[in-house]
């Protein structure tokens, strides 16, 4: 073997990294646990409601704790060890998960309580995020940063796959029926409460192992420091426009908060049709993110990012229009994968601009636009339905997802014009538009 096939770096070489594999076995089981979860919260609140707004207002009770804390959680992640405030934030989602599973099998109704557990799960997230971002540099040595970013991506769309439709198949299991009338209440909600907590508690025993190098720097807090990030991603066009293009593309073209009015009123395909419709765009997007780790975007990056969130767009119209189950499930497939091109765009564009003592609260910025985009357009879309029902709703916000693209390619041109995905283009790309101001 020669010198040059010797030092060829590897699809898998971030496996090499022992605290790699524990922290991705962990986000494996703990997103699988979440989107299981989300399935449950859905069908649950559904059930008592028969309400869109009631489901819009479930997304808008995960988002409204980035709110109030984006910023801060931005400053302890880049101040304090994360691998702490990551388990903290996750144990206090399984307590969450475990007061969920308590009203499932008492057959509360009471809706606000449950909102109120969402928005105590959506605070976890909400310091959990930046302070996970943040924590995979520490986890393997930086040549494999970018291999590790691409498998955390890949791993987070298999468990987004697996997740909701093991949700949806758990709805039909009846324990009762193999272990005898003692399980007969864990139907349901309750069973996909309980697959979720053993997520959480797995997640928090994988993680406890984890030795990261380094951390946060234990300063103290002031409203310069945390306002920093918020500063260097508005004065960034290249930050600013990935992930605002994002944020109103997702957030007017979103339908996933609407899945189960489509599942039974539309398509009338029951529990096994929402867990089937929530799993299809996480398999687009598992088949794409399969695909770059073995031919990776290296040429006209910007232009390949605003093209497919225009077809993300168009394909949300189809899906609207669908009548048919086959057909609602390729154009989700469709969602997924132009989606998942637009991720790897903007996640390499965020960390290659963003200098690493700053990644925390960048990444909380990130992570604010993010919600808002998902959890925020869950309640946007619940209100349109409300308003238009549930089918003008979505080919509405899919027209203006694509209207939103349109617009983004001409307001930043650097994000049209950006080629390579590499610090230096990117940097140079930043100071040909609108230059780029150093931030401590």
């Amino acid at each position: 073997m020669n010198e040059a096939e010797q030092t060829k770096p590897r699809a898998t070489i971030a496996w090499q990294s022992r605290d790699f594999r524990f922290y991705s076995a962990a986000r494996l089981v703990g997103i699988m646990g979440a989107e299981a979860q989300s399935v449950g919260v859905a069908w649950q609140v559904y059930q008592i409601t028969h309400s869109a707004l009631a489901l819009g207002y479930t997304g808008l009770a995960l988002f409204a704790p980035g709110l109030f804390f984006v910023l801060p959680a931005g400053h302890v992640a880049d101040r304090y060890d994360r691998r702490t405030i990551i388990l903290t934030c996750y144990a206090v989602q399984a307590i969450a998960t475990a007061a969920l599973l308590a009203l499932a099998l008492h057959g509360a109704r009471n809706i606000w309580v449950i909102y109120a557990i969402l928005f105590v799960i959506g605070t976890g997230r909400c310091f959990s995020g930046p302070a996970s971002s943040a924590l995979v540099p520490t986890l393997v040595p930086k040549e494999h940063f970018v291999n590790a970013v691409t498998w955390g991506a890949t791993i987070f769309q298999i468990a987004n796959a697996t997740g909701p439709m093991l949700g949806g198949l758990l709805f039909t299991v009846s324990l009762a029926k193999v272990f005898g009338g003692r399980f007969a209440e864990l139907n349901g909600a309750p069973l996909v409460y309980c697959f979720t907590l053993l997520g959480l508690v797995m997640f928090l025993g994988f993680l406890s192992v984890v030795r990261p190098r380094g951390g946060g720097e234990k300063k103290g807090f002031t409203v310069e420091t945390m306002l920093a990030g918020l500063r260097y991603v508005i004065g960034t066009r290249l930050l600013l426009g990935s992930i605002s293009l994002d944020l109103f593309a997702v957030l007017l073209g979103g339908a996933a908060s609407l899945m189960p009015i489509f599942a039974v009123d539309v398509l009338h395909s029951g529990a096994n049709g929402l867990g089937l419709l929530r799993a299809m765009p996480s398999l687009g997007a598992l088949a794409v993110s399969l695909t770059l780790l073995a031919m990776p975007i290296r040429r006209r990056a910007g232009k390949t990012m605003l093209t497919c969130v225009g077809l993300f767009g168009a394909a949300t119209v189809v899906f609207g229009l669908s009548r048919n189950i086959l057909l609602s499930c390729a154009a989700l497939v469709v969602i997924g994968a132009t989606d998942m091109i637009s991720v790897v765009v903007r996640s390499s564009i965020l960390q290659l601009a963003t200098p690493p003592a700053m990644r925390g609260r960048v990444s909380s910025i990130n992570w604010l636009f993010l919600g808002a985009s998902n959890e925020l357009g869950e309640y946007e879309s619940g209100l349109t339905a409300h308003w238009w029902g549930a089918v003008r709703a979505v080919v509405i916000g899919g027209i203006a997802s694509m209207t939103v693209t349109g617009m983004w390619s001409v307001f930043f041109p650097a994000l049209r014009h950006a080629d390579t995905l590499t610090a230096e283009s990117l940097v140079a790309l930043e100071k040909q538009f609108s230059g780029m101001e150093p931030v401590d």
